[in-house]
């Protein structure tokens, strides 16, 4: 038996249209890039290939106080797509990027944390209190201070995740997400959930916190409901951003709610490193792969991959603006 491939997947052929990868999680170090067969891919190198596929714009996310500030620093670096040295470089040799933007919040597996409940998951890890773990009053203070910087375009993730944290903490989650929904509302920007095994707290949050059509965007990030969850977005003119699993074999609950949503609120992502899209699932994920994805989706949708682009692109700036 042969062994599986784990290396970094090769980039595919250009998408006919240019879209926006509006989950990801750049590597704000090189400790955070997987070593695939003795290879790490650089950012840098990220995303040239993200670019030559067809990849244009990125929201990369941080999701935990150490990681805010770096996280703001790679989008003013790639802010216009273009490397710092622009300056010193003749223009017919720019190295071309992708314009990227960031997303900030307390990601809810670290919400507990902060509040200083730290009971074994659901999944059997054991959660650590760290130096960083201040009270969540402090930790939601130190996303609100950062919301006004011009990188930043998404609240986000934000959300309920019972997989990783136990009963104990469902309080802490549920109260920060509440907190990031008022801050994001209060500035005009999207929200980016992060749903995990928590379709019923999720909604039970949004539907307190009247998150409507009339105020800030709403994305489920990763979109992991059925066609129940995707009926609740579509009613309440709510996103679904799909992401590598739907183009899994077994996810045909999730393809079906795919087709349940207008197309109008759809997006893609690839939540990157993880959750490769179909043929490279199990080797590293950048936002490069994520072409696998939209033509996918194109195919669900039996449109051309030119009118399923062009769709996720105008749903993307729809939610996000242009930039």
């Amino acid at each position: 038996m042969s062994k599986k491939n784990r290396s970094w997947p090769e980039p595919s052929a250009p998408l006919a249209r240019p879209v926006t990868d509006n989950h990801t999680h750049l590597p704000v170090g090189e400790w955070e890039i997987p070593r695939a067969q003795g290879v790490k891919l650089s950012l840098e190198e990220q995303l040239r290939r993200a670019w030559e596929v067809g990849i244009e714009r990125i929201i990369t996310v941080g999701c935990e106080i150490p990681d805010f500030d770096p996280t703001l620093e790679i989008a003013r670096r790639f802010s216009q797509g273009l490397p710092d040295q622009q300056d010193q470089v003749p223009p017919a040799h720019f190295q071309r990027f992708p314009r990227v933007r960031a997303a900030l919040a307390l990601h809810p597996n670290e919400a507990p944390l902060h509040a200083g409940i730290a009971a074994p998951s659901p999944d059997g890890l054991q959660p650590r209190i760290e130096e960083h773990h201040c009270d969540l009053d402090s930790a939601l203070a130190e996303v609100e201070k950062r919301l006004d910087n011009p990188a930043v375009v998404a609240v986000g993730e934000t959300g309920v995740d019972r997989f990783r944290t136990a009963d104990a903490g469902i309080d802490a989650q549920k109260r920060s997400f509440a907190a990031h929904l008022e801050l994001a509302f209060g500035r005009d920007l999207p929200v980016q959930i992060h749903d995990r095994q928590a379709h019923a707290d999720c909604l039970d949050v949004l539907y307190d916190m009247k998150a409507d059509t009339d105020r800030s965007p709403i994305v489920f990030h990763c979109f992991s409901g059925g066609v129940e969850l995707a009926e609740h977005c579509a009613k309440n003119g709510w996103y679904a951003s799909f992401a590598g699993p739907v183009t899994f074999k077994a996810n045909d609950e999730l393809r079906q709610a795919l087709l349940t949503m207008p197309k109008e609120l759809v997006l893609v992502e690839t939540d990157a490193p993880y959750l490769t899209p179909m043929p490279h699932r199990g080797q590293p994920n950048a936002s490069y792969v994520m072409a696998h994805t939209v033509r996918f989706i194109a195919q669900l949708w039996d449109m051309s991959e030119s009118d399923a682009c062009d769709q996720l692109s105008a749903n993307t700036v729809r939610v996000y603006g242009q930039w």
